[in-house]
Order: structure tokens, then C-alpha cells, then sequence
């Protein structure tokens, strides 16, 4: 699976944002999905997933009810509706494709189970 992401930009704190990441590939929709995020100095952290059908979705305590992750499987595109945006939110978020479709708070977590991943797309969260 190839993941290309867009979206990322500089924002005031406060001011949503959403970022988009396109897949192309066989069998894309059948393929749990999620972002990660870098910030500078530190090291990737997962942020969201969605599991193919889109109706299962988990996030990271930092960004609970402020980001929101869905898919279209129709466009083959996953989206991150982010609001409410700190600082601390200034990263380069990823896209991400995961090996196979287990569902754990551990498995989604981990950077080892990731697939293939976009080039990255740098939010910049102004103060």
C-alpha cells in the first residue's frame, strides 16, 4: 500500500485543521489505518486509528475529543479532523497502513505493527 498525506500547514492554537492521506494499492479498504505524529526532538507517537470498516476507532488520551479519524473507502483517502489545536499538537503527522487487522490498544500503539507509511505532512501549532 502506497500512502501519500497532505494537509499540514501553520495554524493559530484554537483553529482546526484536517488532514487527508490518499492510498492506492490492492485491497486497500480491507487494511486498518492511523497517524502518528513527530515532534521535534522526540520520538513518533501514535495519535489515531480506524479499522477498515471504519466503524471501530481508537486515539491517544492527548488528542481524545479533539481529532476525529475517518475513511472513505469509496476514495480510498483517511481523514484527521483536528480542533482545538495546542502547541503541543506541532508535529509531522504520518499516515500509516497496518500489517495485519488486530484490534489491540497495544497492537495499534506500536510503531512495529505499521505497514507502510506516508511521507509525513508538518502541522505547526502557533501560540
Amino acid at each position: 500500500v502506497q500512502l501519500q498525506a497532505s494537509g499540514g500547514g501553520l495554524v493559530q492554537a484554537g483553529a482546526p485543521l484536517r488532514l487527508s492521506c490518499a492510498a492506492s494499492g490492492r485491497t486497500v479498504s480491507t487494511y486498518s489505518m492511523g497517524w502518528f505524529r513527530q515532534a521535534p526532538g522526540k520520538e513518533r507517537e501514535f495519535v489515531a486509528a480506524i479499522r477498515w470498516s471504519g466503524v471501530y476507532t481508537y486515539y491517544a488520551d492527548s488528542v481524545k475529543g479533539r481529532f476525529t479519524i475517518s475513511r472513505d473507502n469509496d476514495k480510498n483517502t483517511m481523514y484527521l479532523q483536528m480542533s482545538s489545536l495546542k502547541p503541543e499538537d506541532t508535529a509531522v503527522y504520518y499516515c500509516a497502513a497496518y500489517r495485519v487487522s488486530i484490534w489491540t490498544d497495544s497492537y495499534m500503539k506500536s510503531k512495529n505493527s505499521v505497514a507502510s507509511w506516508g511521507q509525513g505532512t508538518l502541522v505547526t501549532v502557533s501560540s
